[in-house]
């Protein structure tokens, strides 16, 4: 469209200065000479009429071109969209393929997360079962039992222990590890603080702890003191016992915050331990007993070990006595070896005498070779 613009606007300079030129000669001449002007103003005619035909030439190359332009930017178009179409078609395809998979990923993780939930609903069910357990003395001990239990069938062989045993004293014992003399069989009891310990951990302020804290102390040392009255007797068990902690937060607390709790207990012979702590001492337990049965099986491994010795001894002799039968055996094969070396050269000998020759003047001396 531009084109065209500038081709008609060209076409109509030069018209109008075709015009000008030609009006202005046409003027002078008249002025001067008084000719006619019809003349000028017919070639003026040809000259428009030559270029309108031009313009219309033009015009007619310029439309052409426009049309086989619009043609090929039509081509171009439908190139391109089909294009685009194909190029949107593949990426709403992969798009969906990602979407499924997304969903299917979604539905996986959502499976996972259903069954993580489930888990944790039981999982809340248990803790609330355990709370339940723990709120009630009898069953917190009993926790605490089971607890001891374990820990003590898992390091210590079944002939060192008992479960529940009855003392002299008519107290039952949670557990009592049977050790020789010294130390004697020691006593282990399970408590388990847990009302002090809650009001502990739900305090807000300092003074609230401090309180708490102080109640923690009074139950742990009240613990204590049953403990060594009824679990330590002369004569019957060691002159120590073990207070069982079955918390291990219960167990730093005392040692980081009632020191005066653990010297009390010391003082007191009873040793307050934990599981980790509890789990060393059962090791240390095993050892000892290990050591008591070596010393106990002493005299028959030295007894053992006189015979053994006595039959090193008695082994020697019948080496010896085999090694001269050896060597007489020895002798008797150099011996037979030698009557077969003789027999073996007189074979040869008489292989070699010969039959034909005439007999020897003296008879006797035949003899004499076949004997020498």
């Amino acid at each position: 469209m531009i084109e065209i613009l500038a081709i008609l606007f060209l076409v109509f300079g030069c018209a109008a200065f075709a015009f000008y030129i030609g009006r202005t000669a046409g003027q002078s001449k008249s002025a001067t000479t008084n000719v006619p002007t019809d003349e000028p103003l017919a070639g003026l005619k040809g000259q428009l009429e030559l270029l309108a035909q031009q313009s219309a030439a033009s015009q007619s190359q310029l439309a052409e071109h426009m049309r086989r332009q619009e043609a090929d930017l039509s081509q171009r178009l439908d190139k391109a969209l089909a294009s685009m179409g194909d190029r949107v078609s593949h990426s709403l395809h992969q798009q969906t393929e990602r979407t499924h998979e997304n969903l299917k990923s979604l539905a996986e993780r959502l499976a996972v997360i259903d069954a993580a939930n489930q888990q944790i609903s039981s999982l809340a069910t248990q803790v609330t079962s355990l709370q339940n357990i723990l709120s009630n003395k009898t069953e917190r001990g009993a926790f605490g039992e089971v607890q001891l239990e374990n820990l003590v069938r898992t390091v210590l062989p079944p002939n060192a222990y008992q479960f529940q045993q009855q003392l002299s004293n008519g107290k039952r014992a949670d557990c009592v590890l049977l050790m020789p003399n010294p130390p004697g069989d020691i006593v282990i009891d399970a408590k388990f603080p847990l009302e002090a310990w809650h009001r502990l951990q739900q305090a807000e302020d300092e003074a609230s702890k401090e309180a708490a804290r102080k109640a923690l102390g009074i139950a742990v040392k009240g613990h204590v003191k049953d403990i060594a009255d009824k679990y330590i007797l002369a004569g019957e068990t060691a002159e120590s016992a073990c207070l069982f902690l079955p918390s291990e937060a219960v167990y730093a607390e005392l040692h980081a915050h009632l020191p005066q709790i653990i010297e009390d207990s010391y003082r007191a012979r009873v040793w307050i331990v934990s599981p980790t702590t509890m789990m060393a001492t059962l090791n240390t337990v095993r050892a000892i007993l290990r050591d008591a049965r070596m010393r106990e099986q002493t005299a028959l491994i030295q007894a053992e070990i006189i015979k053994l010795i006595e039959d090193v001894v008695r082994l020697d002799k019948r080496v010896d006595q085999l090694g001269r039968h050896f060597g007489q055996a020895q002798k008797d094969i150099d011996d037979i070896r030698t009557s077969t070396g003789k027999i073996t050269r007189r074979g040869e000998k008489i292989g070699e005498f010969d039959v034909i020759e005439e007999a020897p003047s003296n008879p006797l001396a035949g003899q004499k070779d076949l004997l020498s």
